[in-house]
């Protein structure tokens, strides 16, 4: 026995899309959106199965069908087998769009419904999360308690299941596994085998129920999948070399940004160096000049010296020879220059008197 995979929209379609398994789509929605007690969908209605390319251009890659339960509340299940640009935005639009159109023109807003868009996809699409089922609502910052019920998303990432047939547990276990693996069975194994619902999808996707024109359609469809996948990872891998290039760029031109404030205050600081240079010049310059300054300064002090120390000389001789010296003279030792005291050091052991000393030229 050979099943043919239940991720292809045909085989999805016949599976969970037609009136006559209902009963499948129920078991399947009550487990994988864990519905129980009054929750529990007990009948439903398709309202618009989206029916599947026939080849030709083949632009879908998903499948959605659409259902209400018996309370009204409205449900979008679609299977997405490639990972393409903008899918979160196309979930969120489309069960926003199934909750708008439920009113016509001027019909009130308290009739509406709830919606819920059950999306399986054969990618993962939230790295950061580790369950297989993730459920978004519109929830209070402050207190995520608080949602609004009305509009919920539900995402089952297939590659994430990662259960073998004998560790299943749960309805939803064998759902995921029927969903993961049906292809690859041969025959229905005890744990599938103890849920009607899944013995009927098993039965549906038996290739022995379909036509040999079906199985063309569908290997065609196969085909065609695979060369989206072939050309979504060349995209992708262009993309992240492209990025790379990007990054590449942007490093480079941050370390020629940060080369160009380092040469500029490389050459402020040059510039600093050469006016300090030139201001220890200067200094230097001001040094030898204080340097002069004192020299001179001392020279004049050492001639002033001996000039007061021949004048304290002249004084004293002439104290001792003449016992006093008038003010007069002293006036005049005191303005005379060296060889005016020499002169009269010279002479003043000779001199008769004071005066004669002083009127000698």
């Amino acid at each position: 026995m050979r099943f043919l995979n239940p991720k292809t929209d045909f085989v999805f379609k016949k599976i969970f899309g037609s009136d006559s398994s209902r009963d499948i789509l129920i078991s399947f929605l009550n487990a994988v959106l864990t519905l129980t007690g009054s929750d529990t969908i007990t009948d439903l209605a398709i309202i618009d199965p989206r029916l599947a390319p026939k080849i030709d251009g083949m632009k879908d890659s998903f499948l959605d069908v659409r259902v209400r339960d018996q309370r009204g509340y409205s449900y979008i299940i679609e299977m997405q087998v490639l990972n393409v640009e903008g899918f979160e935005k196309r979930v969120l639009f489309n069960a926003s769009k199934a909750y708008v159109n439920q009113l016509d023109e001027a019909e009130p807003y308290r009739i509406l419904t709830a919606v819920v868009a059950l999306t399986i996809t054969d990618f993962s699409m939230f790295p950061d999360l580790s369950h297989v089922v993730s459920r978004f609502r519109l929830c209070a910052e402050e207190n995520p308690a608080i949602c609004h019920q009305d509009l919920e998303l539900v995402f089952a990432e297939l590659p994430k299941f990662t259960k073998s047939e004998s560790e299943l547990e749960t309805t939803v276990d064998r759902w995921l596994f029927f969903l993961k693996h049906a292809v690859d069975l041969t025959i229905i194994p005890e744990s599938l085998a103890a849920e009607p619902a899944i013995v009927r999808a098993l039965g549906l996707a038996s290739m022995a129920g379909w036509t040999k024109e079906e199985l063309d359609l569908l290997q065609k469809r196969e085909w065609w999948l695979d060369d989206q996948r072939y050309l979504f990872q060349k995209a992708r891998k262009v993309q992240e070399v492209e990025q790379k290039l990007q990054d590449s760029e942007a490093r480079f031109q941050d370390s020629e940004a940060r080369f160009q404030d380092f040469e500029a205050r490389f050459q402020d600081s040059e510039a600093r160096f050469q006016d300090s240079e030139a201001r220890l010049q200067d200094s230097e310059t001001h040094l030898r000049e204080a340097r002069m300054e004192i020299k001179k300064a001392e020279t004049k002090a050492q001639a002033e010296g001996a000039l007061r120390a021949k004048a304290d000389a002249l004084i004293r001789l002439l104290e001792r020879r003449f016992h006093k010296v008038p003010d007069a003279f002293r006036e005049r030792i005191s303005a005379a220059d060296a060889d005016q005291l020499d002169a009269w050091l010279d002479a003043v052991l000779e001199a008769p008197t004071i005066e004669a000393l002083f009127d000698r030229q």
